[in-house]
């Protein structure tokens, strides 16, 4: 009681201060610009609690640097509108960290995790049946694999036997990495050190290589100078491709990494947002399919400036494999003929390209293909939507 008595006198004071410089300097009564910030002047209303928290939509990210990180504050930032939704970005560490976050820690109502996580949990028998527990709302943008070595090194399987470090075992990169190694039969010594960390070894010839998995440009990966080192081609092998992307890594990405002009062959792992899969009649999903009405309607201002770059490859109606979309967001994409529109582009690319349409033997080629595809398609649309480089002076 005496908390509350002495926040009331507080709240008073402010008031009084307020309205005595708003006579003074002609300043607008800070309660009367936004309505979110009433709730300042409001101390001990049982009413504003309430509010808040019903209209709170808590994200889990990534770790600081991240893309993660990034993307959270980007929805935040264009989503949060007063008092009918707030978004609250929460930094986390890394996609295994996120997944146990959404499974069990109180009040995180989405996170963003690799689609390779919960089949590496599940294939490790650390749970089992965890992709039914998930929904997901949509798949974001595709993290590249960062192969960073001495120039000997030309490709992946070159590692084979030698010194790799895979970040930390909390993270997504060491997920990725293993289940490359197991897939292609390689048998790396690997480690698990913090990136900057590992990279100060592998210049002092303590490691080999260096593996980073996130979205392009990296910044650890952008901020590694060292001419006796370089970005390593990871093949698109057949054992990657039920899981795995196509894609690339340039001298624009990494200046530092690969030389005027060249290219760099990787894979991608899609970044997923993901949730809980609450039974519709709750209130936490009543939560989320509030966050996904603003979000999918208000998607086209993510795609530009000042916005991260990697917003520009998400595509909404994405499908993933062996995942379930949260309802909601289903249901959002069907009223409004999103999934239709971009399977008909798709069916339209295998009329005008035979060859590849006679690879597709079954149902399993073609959602495959169908990946690729919109892989192929949000790499387009970056590019075409990437601001112009100025021409050369003469």
């Amino acid at each position: 009681m005496r908390r509350l008595i002495g926040l009331a006198v507080l709240a008073m004071a402010m008031a009084c201060g307020l309205t005595a410089r708003a006579a003074d300097e002609t300043e607008l009564d800070p309660a009367k610009v936004s309505d979110s910030l009433k709730a300042i002047f409001q101390f001990g209303s049982t009413s504003t609690k309430q509010a808040l928290n019903a209209n709170t939509v808590t994200l889990i990210s990534g770790t600081i640097g991240g893309t993660y990180v990034q993307f959270g504050a980007d929805l935040a930032s264009v989503l949060d509108d007063g008092n009918k939704l707030r978004v609250l970005p929460i930094v986390g560490r890394g996609s295994v960290q996120s997944v146990a976050d959404i499974l069990f820690l109180q009040g995180v109502d989405l996170g963003i995790v690799r689609a390779d996580t919960l089949d590496y949990l599940e294939r490790k028998g650390f749970a089992k049946d965890i992709k039914k527990q998930f929904t997901y709302v949509t798949k974001l943008y595709n993290e590249e694999m960062h192969v960073i070595a001495s120039k000997s090194v030309r490709s992946l399987r070159d590692l084979d036997g030698k010194t790799v470090s895979v970040d930390l075992p909390n993270g997504g990169t060491f997920v990725t990495a293993l289940t490359v190694f197991e897939r292609l039969g390689m048998k790396p010594k690997v480690v698990y050190i913090e990136q900057r960390i590992a990279m100060e070894k592998m210049k002092a010839g303590q490691i080999d290589a260096v593996i980073v998995a996130g979205g392009k440009p990296y910044r650890s990966v952008s901020n590694f100078k060292d001419d006796r080192f370089h970005l390593v081609n990871v093949a698109y092998e057949k054992p990657l491709q039920k899981d795995y992307l196509p894609a690339t890594l340039s001298s624009k990405d990494y200046p530092n990494l690969i030389a005027e002009g060249e290219k760099v062959d990787t894979i991608a792992v899609p970044a997923v947002l993901a949730a809980y899969n609450w039974a519709p009649n709750t209130d936490r999903y009543r939560k989320l399919s509030q966050f996904v009405d603003a979000f999918f309607t208000k998607f086209p201002t993510f795609q530009n400036p000042p916005f991260h770059p990697k917003w520009k490859e998400v595509s909404l109606s994405a499908p993933l494999q062996d995942w379930i979309r949260l309802p909601a967001a289903e249901q959002w994409l069907k009223n409004n003929n999103i999934e239709a529109v971009t399977r008909a582009r798709f069916d339209e690319f295998l009329k005008q390209s035979p060859t590849t349409a006679a690879k597709v033997q079954n149902d399993g080629d073609r959602e495959a293909l169908f990946r690729q595809f919109q892989a192929w398609e949000a790499d387009r649309n970056a590019r075409a939507q990437a601001p112009a480089q100025p021409k050369p002076q003469r």
